[in-house]
């Protein structure tokens, strides 16, 4: 099947996915995670582990993006049972946004009600270094005030309202929970907003000074819309940006970015802190 197969989808097509999943693990999902590039490997941490892949759930969209693995992973983390997803789907493959999203819908009707969301991003604030993990307070929808928007078109109301409140799109007690933890942990947690751009080219130095004047502190090609579906559907959201590489920094502005480089720091440098990071919160939500 091409992205193009993918492009409408229907309440049906959400509850057989959930079907075929129940079908292969036992588990009951409380919590869902998304791990951006470079950071799959929390993914291995899951305990009583059953896996997935994507393309033995009916309609849903593949990835081929390296480093991202095409698979569910349920199974337990710090004692609560949790759907991860090891890999996430683009927008500049070619998929509808409404495909990009699919897999929040999925979590929705199999009962999730809260989504962890990572990503490897881009720095635009000059204080942050690269390396360091943000929380995500805010985010600039940048595709979806131009028309790419995951929730344009017949709003079914089983899934959300027409017209959801986005103003708490990342949920204030779960990030004081972040908070908390980075403290726990000594873990130099910046926060800022992100804004998501549909790429797959990466940013020039004109667009980054735009985009640092929209108030981003970092950019990415993923998230916004998966939050907006979570917020839609009723699921609170914490999310994580790794800073793999900074994009206004001294010498560093104008060097070439590389995917292997996204993938080396968010493997080496951000999946070590984000692992402790997930498993607080976690800690937090069992409690």
């Amino acid at each position: 099947m091409t992205p193009q197969d993918y492009a409408d989808y229907k309440l049906i097509d959400y509850d057989l996915a959930v079907e075929a999943i129940r079908a292969r693990t036992s588990v009951k999902p409380k919590v869902g995670l998304i791990l951006g590039s470079g950071l799959g490997t929390l993914a291995e941490r899951i305990e009583q582990a059953d896996y997935i892949p994507y393309n033995e759930i009916p309609r849903f969209p593949q990835s081929e993006v390296v480093g991202h693995r095409n698979r569910f992973v349920a199974g337990l983390l710090e004692g609560v049972p949790v759907l991860a997803m090891q890999g996430r789907i683009h927008y500049y493959e070619g998929y509808s946004m409404q495909a990009v999203t699919f897999p929040i819908r999925v979590m929705q009707r199999i009962g999730i009600r809260t989504l962890i969301v990572t990503n490897a991003a881009g720095g635009l604030n000059p204080s942050f270094e690269a390396g360091d993990l943000m929380l995500i307070t805010d985010h600039i929808n940048f595709m979806g005030m131009a028309g790419i928007h995951p929730l344009v078109g017949r709003n079914d109301p089983n899934l959300g309202e027409r017209f959801p409140d986005m103003s708490d799109a990342y949920d204030p007690h779960l990030c004081q929970v972040a908070r908390q933890v980075a403290q726990a942990q000594g873990i130099r947690l910046r926060e800022g907003v992100y804004i998501g751009l549909s790429g797959p080219s990466f940013e020039t130095p004109a667009e980054v000074r735009m985009l640092q004047r929209l108030g981003a502190d970092a950019v990415g090609m993923s998230t916004v819309g998966e939050v907006t579906v979570a917020r839609h559907g009723g699921i609170r959201v914490v999310g994580f940006s790794g800073i793999t590489n900074m994009l206004v920094k001294g010498e560093q502005q104008g060097q070439e970015v590389s995917h292997e480089e996204v993938l080396s720091i968010g493997r080496d440098v951000i999946a070590p802190k984000l692992e402790l990071m997930v498993r607080g919160v976690l800690q937090a939500l069992r409690a």
